[in-house]
């Protein structure tokens, strides 16, 4: 195995300076994990035109030296096929891009979901929102007040789901706030956080984030969103066990990617860690067709196959659910795994 970068991230207590320290240049990112630039390579720096490039150097950190192909690098490096107009895909394949008030898309009865902040602290360059548009949906208390108003209207919703860009990268005390609005909406039972940067940069579970929802009225549910067993480190477990004694319920979200999680045994020593570090395995999605991701792309026929191989792997429990998400069903749509007729 190639050597891990060694870059002596900043303490746990302080994310903002780990966020604050990102790799934005594909020039930089190759250098500092000692890979040379092919043609191929080289022809994919210009995507950042397309989609910033955006990593931290603790995520980085995680990466193996001289490996072109490592699957942590994949999820975020620019690549020309981004370019490629793919037919099927488009800009917003989830058709999001009509909120109900702006920053909340109601989207299924029961549950809401707020894009509390457009940032995220990595752009993974398969993201389903990379085209979203932020700038008409902004994380601020005026937005959110008119999406509590609107929460507070509709008594069918019992769960809210944080999400973005990253909700986590509101500050401590603007969650705060927004936890405390919710907790005073009587519908209101659970909040349910998605969210990557708790695995990108695992300091950002605060000993205040926490303490704060050890003691809300709302069930606390954290989405991971972990696609390879390489990205789990010791700061990635020790936040998760502060969660846990927090009474937070810890899941977690992976996307099927070609060339980085797309065989059985790939998939089953991410179950396993996840399982070992207190999360467990939700949803596998198979990929959204957001245009400039196609070469992602794992055909429903291959994903059922890996699902099926999955199953002989790993106990029942650590099998996540394979889904998609189509744009105006009332709920994610199951990939049945019953073999077809032939």
């Amino acid at each position: 195995m190639a050597d891990i970068v060694t870059l002596n991230p900043p303490s746990r207590e302080d994310w903002l300076a780990q966020l604050a320290d990102v790799i934005t240049d594909p020039d930089e990112l190759l250098h500092v994990l000692n890979i040379e630039a092919d043609k191929d390579l080289l022809a994919g720096r210009e995507a950042r035109r397309l989609f910033a490039l955006r990593v931290p150097r603790a995520f980085v950190a995680r990466m193996e030296k001289g490996n072109p192909n490592d699957p942590l690098l994949r999820q975020v490096l620019t690549s020309r096929e981004e370019f490629v107009m793919a037919p099927g895909f488009s800009t917003d394949p989830l058709e999001e891009q009509h909120s109900v008030v702006p920053g909340l898309l109601h989207k299924y009865r029961n549950r809401a979901l707020l894009l509390v902040k457009g940032g995220c602290a990595v752009n993974c360059r398969y993201c389903f929102r990379r085209h979203f548009p932020y700038a008409d949906n902004q994380g601020n208390k005026r937005n959110w007040q008119t999406a509590l108003d609107y929460i507070t209207a509709h008594p069918e919703l019992d769960e809210i789901i944080f999400s973005g860009g990253d909700p986590l990268m509101a500050k401590d005390h603007e969650l705060d706030w927004l936890i405390t609005q919710l907790e005073g909406i009587p519908h209101i039972k659970r909040l349910r956080i998605h969210s990557r940067l708790p695995i990108v940069i695992p300091a950002r579970i605060t000993d205040a984030l926490t303490a704060r929802f050890a003691q809300s009225s709302l069930q606390i549910i954290l989405v991971n969103h972990i696609n390879h067993a390489r990205e789990i480190d010791e700061a990635f477990r020790a936040a998760m066990a502060q969660l846990r004694r927090a009474g937070v319920t810890l899941l977690n979200q992976s996307v099927l990617l070609r060339g980085v999680n797309d065989n059985a045994q790939t998939l089953a020593t991410l179950s396993n860690a996840l399982f070992d570090a207190g999360v467990m395995p939700y949803y596998l999605h198979v990929l959204d067709h957001v245009q400039g991701a196609a070469h992602f792309l794992v055909d429903d026929e291959d994903a059922r196959n890996i699902i099926r191989e999955l199953l002989t792997l790993v106990s029942g429990y650590m099998v996540p659910k394979l889904a998609r998400e189509i744009g105006g069903e009332p709920s994610k749509t199951p990939l049945d795994l019953q073999l077809r007729q032939r």
